[in-house]
């Protein structure tokens, strides 16, 4: 017998260690950008502490340190402008003229149309309840396939309906419990719609209505294409409210960077500039002074670039995970 059942979560269905991605999704971006800093910073003191002369001796002898620095301005000036320019890409989509902008309108209101035909009722602004009445709109058209089928004769046909339709309530139930309390900018709306397994039960329901075409009924095949066309209305629902989440992650991811990028020139430029050998001196828990100096202002200054990691981890696995639009998988679920 077929196996129609998968799990309910993202998690469950990777190929990949549970924790590994706790930390690519659900950890706080400023929080992981936290932890990494704090690895460059022991990492950079563990260094120091093993090498044969001291900070000191290193900062008065040569000119490294300022070197070092003066390369990190360059590059969070570069940085920065690069920010600028992502920033200038994600506005050109939301600027043009107004035959540009109406043509956009009217594509969105024709979804929209399909999906109020489709819920019976004009879809929520909110994106996690619109995707929330998507989910249940596809569970409550499968169960009424699951019904229709009851009165069949055919008892496989009877037997992967209803494994089929239990698998599906049961994801949907797991995915609209997330969403419920779920606000537009968290990644708690990317992780529900991420939960919902829509392009598996795509492809089952596909395959049972093709496996028993010559079983089903008229009435039983019009409630199968039905439950279909729900699931249908989920993919590009998903992937819009995606391209949004994308967006609004860059901005965010923008102004992020700003916001450090000042800090941290002015830390690099006041090594570079203010600092030289007799400015720090001493020790603090046996360890020179100036090896904590070096390791906190390169801490700071590669504070940019660590958010920006942290952000684009994230982009990058869901990208991974949302590839394909359809019933096309591209796991081994």
């Amino acid at each position: 017998m077929k196996d129609l059942t998968t799990n309910n979560t993202m998690r469950e269905r990777a190929d990949e260690n549970r924790y590994k991605l706790w930390v690519l999704l659900n950890m706080n971006r400023w929080l992981l950008t936290g932890v990494m800093a704090a690895g460059v910073f022991l990492a950079l003191m563990l260094w120091g502490m093993s090498r044969p002369p001291s900070a000191h001796q290193v900062m008065v002898t040569t000119d490294w340190v300022k070197m070092s620095f003066q390369a990190l301005i360059g590059a969070l000036i570069t940085g920065t402008t690069l920010v600028v320019s992502i920033n200038q890409l994600v506005l050109s989509q939301e600027i043009g003229p107004l035959g540009s902008q109406r043509r956009r309108m009217d594509l969105a209101m024709d979804f929209y149309k399909n999906t109020d035909d489709l819920l019976d009722f004009p879809s929520p602004a909110n994106p996690a309840l619109f995707l929330k009445e998507l989910i249940d709109a596809s569970s409550d058209r499968a169960r009424a396939f699951e019904d229709s089928v009851q009165r069949s004769d055919d008892e496989g046909l009877r037997t992967h309906t209803e494994k089929y339709v239990e698998d599906l309530c049961e994801n949907a139930e797991v995915a609209t419990d997330d969403l419920e309390n779920a606000d537009f900018g968290s990644f708690d709306v990317m992780k529900a719609a991420l939960n919902y397994n829509y392009d598996r039960k795509m492809y089952d329901l596909r395959w049972l209505l093709n496996e028993y075409e010559g079983s089903l009924t008229s009435e039983q095949r019009d409630a199968g294409t039905e439950a279909l066309t729900a699931l249908t209305m989920y993919g590009p629902a998903r992937e819009y409210i995606k391209t949004l989440y994308f967006q609004w992650s860059l901005v965010k991811l923008s102004q992020g960077i700003l916001y450090l990028a000042v800090p941290a020139l002015v830390v690099a430029g006041g090594m570079v500039m203010l600092v030289d050998g007799s400015t720090f001196v001493g020790t603090i828990l046996g360890i020179d002074l100036w090896l904590w100096v070096i390791s906190a202002a390169y801490t700071i200054c590669v504070l940019p670039f660590l958010l920006f990691v942290s952000y684009i981890l994230r982009l990058a696995t869901i990208a991974k995970r949302t590839s394909a639009m359809g019933p096309l998988v591209l796991r081994g679920d």
